[in-house]
């Protein structure tokens, strides 16, 4: 694949989408041809896919069912949208994907994580990240910034603890993959973040 894939993760109201949005504007601004996307989401069934994952009337949904679901909606994303972008020579961003699961539904559900690989592979087929930013910051700090924006959707209704552990395993993550993936404080003003993830992108693009 000739394009670049970057994806922008962490707990609920740390920032992705704000941050995504601008770092579009960046990137576009130097050249670049750029595709921004999420997850659940980012094509018609997918996004079809992520209502029923959000709505807080489906309460009674298994954490397996859960799993499988956010499986099935990456898979489309990716050979819908991902992979052509990609093929094509353009820089996709992405607010979430796979690591997201290995966070929620691993860490947060308690599902193995050899069934997370194992659905990884499935919906993904090879397609990763060449750069994971997280954006890190206390879990009651981003539920308070979450609220903000309404109702709370069915994940963001979830305990405290859930959060915490959470935000424990993106850290993993990126402790597991230092050459993928960073960690930026999103508890900074927004100009200071923004100019962080800016750094961080432009020495992995180089020049368009």
């Amino acid at each position: 694949m000739k394009g670049l894939f970057i994806t922008l993760e962490g707990i609920e109201g740390c920032g992705k989408s704000t941050q995504l949005g601008l770092l579009r504007e960046h990137l576009a601004a130097r050249g670049f041809d750029v595709v921004t996307t999420r997850e659940p989401g980012g094509t018609p069934a997918a996004e079809a896919v992520r209502a029923i994952l959000l709505d807080p009337a489906h309460k009674a949904l298994s954490s397996t069912a859960e799993a499988l679901l956010y499986a099935a909606a990456r898979a489309q994303h990716v050979d819908e949208l991902i992979r052509p972008a990609l093929e094509a020579g353009k820089i996709v961003l992405s607010d979430r994907f796979a690591d997201s699961t290995t966070a929620y539904q691993g860490a947060g559900r308690a599902i193995s994580m050899e069934t997370i690989q194992t659905l990884h592979n499935i919906a993904t087929r090879g397609t990763w990240p060449d750069l994971t930013i997280i954006l890190d910051l206390p879990a009651v700090e981003g539920l308070r910034r979450a609220a903000r924006g309404g109702a709370p959707d069915r994940i963001e209704q979830e305990p405290l603890a859930f959060h915490e552990r959470v935000r424990g395993e993106f850290l993993r993550i990126a402790h597991a993959e230092p050459d993928r993936v960073r960690v930026v404080d999103g508890s900074r003003p927004v100009d200071a973040v923004k100019q962080e993830i800016r750094d961080l992108v432009d020495q992995r693009v180089g020049a368009p």
